[in-house]
């Protein structure tokens, strides 16, 4: 496997991470609203998007642009577990029929 796609994947997990870090900042209350933007979490989470995207677009040089669509795609399945790990969240049987539909997908266009 190219170098670059590996970086393409650890992208994906850390998108799914940002949006973690962003839902749980969301579930809570500040006294202003000037907080709901200015803290840890929400800043957190911009600079991992910001640096993602540098990463991606520097790694989009390296990588066919049919490969780099098909692992950006996995960043809904880790949106998914991340969601369920960390925030305990349970997903619909829809939900998990989506990512099992994408990961065929996956597989089916790789194969």
């Amino acid at each position: 496997m190219h170098p670059y796609m590996l970086i393409l994947f650890a992208t994906t997990f850390f998108t799914a991470f940002s949006q973690v870090l962003m839902k749980q900042s969301a579930q809570k209350k500040y006294k202003s609203w000037i907080y709901e933007y200015l803290n840890w979490r929400v800043i957190l989470a911009y600079g991992i998007v910001f640096t993602v995207l540098m990463v991606n677009t520097y790694a989009y040089t390296e990588v066919e642009i049919k490969y780099a669509s098909i692992i950006d795609a996995f960043s809904y399945v880790n949106v998914m577990l991340f969601s369920y790990l960390l925030l305990k969240e349970r997903f619909t049987g829809r939900q998990l029929l989506g990512n099992l539909v994408i990961i065929a997908g996956i597989l089916v266009y790789t194969l």
